[in-house]
């Protein structure tokens, strides 16, 4: 899962933020994913799902930027912004409506 979060979002990313005299934060010195779980979770449609963060760094101290979680199946990758979760195109500069439902655990049932 790291290896899918890493060739699909986090080098597309540092392949487009690159910095060039302009008034704009310099790009992070590092990426890093980190996996949150090491079992996969259930959505309501039984889909497993393993989150994720993308932490960065621009001087000495590592923060989280990016959070998420990547299917298991299909290995399509979910992103957070706000409350809901957009396919991670959207940080590519696609445009991504939110998508209801994904990355939430469903509730243990008795």
């Amino acid at each position: 899962m790291r290896n899918r979060v890493d060739v699909a979002l986090v080098k597309p990313l540092a392949q487009m933020q690159t910095h060039r005299f302009s008034r704009e934060r310099p790009p992070p010195r590092e990426r890093r994913v980190r996996v949150l779980q090491t079992t996969a979770s259930l959505d309501d449609s039984g889909r497993a799902f393993v989150p994720f963060v993308v932490d960065v760094r621009f001087g000495s101290e590592w923060r989280e930027d990016i959070a998420g979680c990547v299917y298991k199946g299909s290995g399509s990758i979910f992103v957070k912004k706000g409350d809901a979760y957009r396919p991670a195109a959207f940080l590519l500069g696609k445009k991504a409506d939110p998508v209801a439902g994904v990355c939430e655990a469903t509730a243990a049932r008795s």
